[in-house]
């Protein structure tokens, strides 16, 4: 195609409808609304009392149970900055007063919310499963592994941190019964995620049937149970929703188009031929592969570089014997990390936001969260089998 080419003024609006046009990305607004429910009627709380009585006896107890909330908040929302803006606004705060220093705390809450992506139900996976055609449902059961070993990183590298700067600790052991009246307060935001991921792991329902039902359960704990939604506040929620949608959306559909003028020049080929000119080799292509899209993700917003770059880096990994769950995981983790790091980290500038805390301080303090998430990323590259276990299990793997 050249400039001005009837042909090209005709494909291009067509090519920024149909990357919208997938039944499959309809569980995108559900699930931001679903998420935004149930973080206004109260569900931060709870889960935050349920994870410290759990696990707030541990050294640097409010910075584990962060960790830990932001796991189960992940599997409601999706999305690593809703749960930076959840609960980031409540734990930094609350980590401060108990004499935490502000700027860990911050990057604590910037390297936990990247969970939220990788545990499901997670957005970009959702994204990346309408655009390469790969099993959502498999991507959801392949991120589950990888997703618990990022938390359980987080926590052994906290605890660490937490004894040598002599973070607090809560002593006093939890009743029987604390526990229990814990559970019972988050138990309806608890049954969220096992709603969600039960129906479509078993294959009740689809991601998007899934993510109707989730909003349907929100609106009825929100209006029948805790009776702390308003009509007013489903208005703002449904108002805000649309917003985040259009951005989106206009990313997607303007990233597609990019995606496909560059297929047309044969720029896909183009790459593979520069990553295998270096090697051949399945290992050193997936190390080339991890290291640029670790680049990218600094770069670019996630979603744009994941539709731009998938259909380039996929067909490259699958020639290479990589099956398409692992590489759409790889891709996700690798992307989610760039959340995490200037000049364009989203969850970045989102704490700082909320915090006021100058943006080098917290990135300062974030090294050697980064260094464990990189460290999980190249385990998952190069034994498949973490990923792949649980889509093997559930027959997500053909």
């Amino acid at each position: 195609f050249k400039v001005g080419d009837p042909a090209l003024l005709t494909m291009l609006p067509q090519r920024f409808f149909s990357a919208m046009d997938s039944f499959a990305l309809l569980a995108l607004p559900f699930f931001f609304l679903a998420g935004d429910i149930m973080n206004k009627v109260g569900l931060s709380e709870r889960l935050i009392e349920f994870c410290d009585v759990l696990f707030g006896r541990l050294r640097g107890g409010l910075a584990q149970v962060s960790i830990v909330a932001s796991v189960i908040f992940g599997g409601i929302s999706g999305s690593a900055v809703a749960d930076i803006a959840a609960l980031g606004s409540i734990f930094i705060p609350a980590m401060k007063k108990e004499g935490y220093d502000d700027d860990f705390a911050a990057a604590l809450a910037v390297a936990a919310s990247i969970i939220a992506p990788i545990i499901p139900p997670s957005i970009i996976m959702v994204i990346y499963g309408a655009l390469m055609g790969v099993s959502i449902a498999g991507l959801f059961a392949a991120g589950i592994i990888p997703g618990l070993l990022i938390a359980l990183g987080l926590m052994i590298i906290t605890r660490f941190i937490s004894g040598k700067r002599g973070y607090p600790k809560r002593e006093e052991k939890p009743s029987f019964r604390k526990i229990v009246r814990a559970t019972g307060r988050a138990s309806w935001a608890l049954f969220m995620p096992i709603i969600i991921l039960g129906g479509i792991l078993v294959g009740i329902v689809t991601p998007t049937e899934a993510a109707a039902v989730a909003v349907g359960y929100a609106l009825m704990v929100g209006f029948f149970v805790f009776r702390t939604l308003t009509l007013k506040d489903l208005y703002r929620l449904l108002f805000q929703g649309s917003i985040m949608m259009g951005i989106i959306a206009l990313i997607m559909s303007s990233a597609s188009v990019l995606a496909w003028l560059l297929a047309s020049e044969q720029v896909p080929e183009m790459v593979a031929k520069g990553f295998l000119s270096v090697s051949k080799d399945k290992f050193v292509v997936l190390l080339l592969v991890n290291v640029f899209l670790l680049i990218i993700g600094t770069l670019m917003d996630i979603t744009a570089a994941l539709i731009i770059l998938a259909p380039i880096l996929a067909p490259l990994a699958i020639n290479q014997g990589v099956h398409p769950l692992h590489f759409g995981i790889l891709m996700c983790v690798n992307l989610n990390i760039g959340l995490m790091t200037p000049p364009v980290g989203g969850s970045l500038f989102t704490v700082t936001a909320i915090t006021g805390i100058d943006m080098w301080r917290i990135t300062r303090q974030m090294w050697p969260f980064v260094l464990v998430e990189v460290g999980v990323l190249f385990l998952i590259t190069y034994v498949p089998e973490i990923t792949l276990f649980v889509p093997k299990l559930l027959g997500f793997y053909n």
